[in-house]
């Protein structure tokens, strides 16, 4: 955890005080997580599932992890219903566990709940979270705006996949169906205008900043566990 948090505090150095304060800060975060943002699209994990190499199994390995990290930040979710910052992205459309748990019962069915369980990197990501997004409304916000944008735009591929490779449309691939959030060009203009209006100062933007890149570590780091079993689902 200590060289993921010294990653992200090198990182975030490059953004100047300028930019953080003269320029809209959705823009400055989605510049300043670029370079990480395309290294956790590039795992080997994920090469593997969006070239179709992997069997459906191997798929819901990564829902099952997701089950963890989402539950948790549903969690938080509630917990910031009332912050006057936070209650702006608690939104209720967003959810992802109701879906997650129709996905899992069809992946691996009845009494799921006792065939997965969190990998080492899963829990310290889980861990991370309920440090931070339960009290600080920016901590909660930098990893729902990792999760939640990521999963809204990139997750439509894997939908995309599931749908071509393994013909899975309905239960099994609903956590990618993000309909009721409407449209999403729209919706990303919303949660943009959120990010910029913001009361936050120079300090805390940076310090948001840097637990979003510390957010996109975490997950990076399920990923590189979930590419230690890739040989055992391979698709045959």
């Amino acid at each position: 955890m200590a060289l993921q948090r010294r990653r992200a505090v090198t990182v975030t150095t490059a953004v100047t005080d300028t930019e953080l304060t003269e320029r809209p800060f959705s823009e400055t975060l989605r510049a300043s997580t670029k370079e990480i943002h395309d290294r956790a699209h590039h795992s080997s994990y994920m090469d593997a599932l969006l070239a179709g190499e992997l069997s459906l199994a191997g798929y819901g390995q990564l829902a099952a992890q997701y089950f963890y990290i989402y539950d948790t930040l549903e969690q938080a979710t509630d917990a910031m219903a009332n912050d006057p910052v936070g209650k702006g992205f608690a939104m209720d459309e967003l959810r992802r566990v109701p879906a997650l748990v129709k996905d899992l019962e069809f992946l691996f069915g009845e009494g799921w709940r006792d065939r997965i369980t969190p990998l080492p990197s899963t829990r310290a990501y889980v861990e991370r979270m309920r440090e931070v997004c339960f009290t600080w409304p920016g901590g909660f916000v930098a990893h729902h705006y990792t999760r939640y944008l990521g999963d809204l735009a990139g997750g439509q591929v894997v939908r995309s996949l599931l749908r071509k490779t393994y013909q899975v449309t309905a239960d099994g691939a609903l956590f990618y169906d993000f309909d009721r959030v409407g449209n999403p060009h729209a919706f990303r203009k919303h949660y943009r205008a959120l990010l910029n209006d913001a009361p936050w100062d120079t300090a805390e933007r940076r310090r948001i900043i840097d637990e979003t890149l510390l957010a996109f570590e975490l997950n990076i780091a399920v990923l590189a566990d979930l590419a230690k079993d890739l040989d055992a689902h391979r698709a045959a």
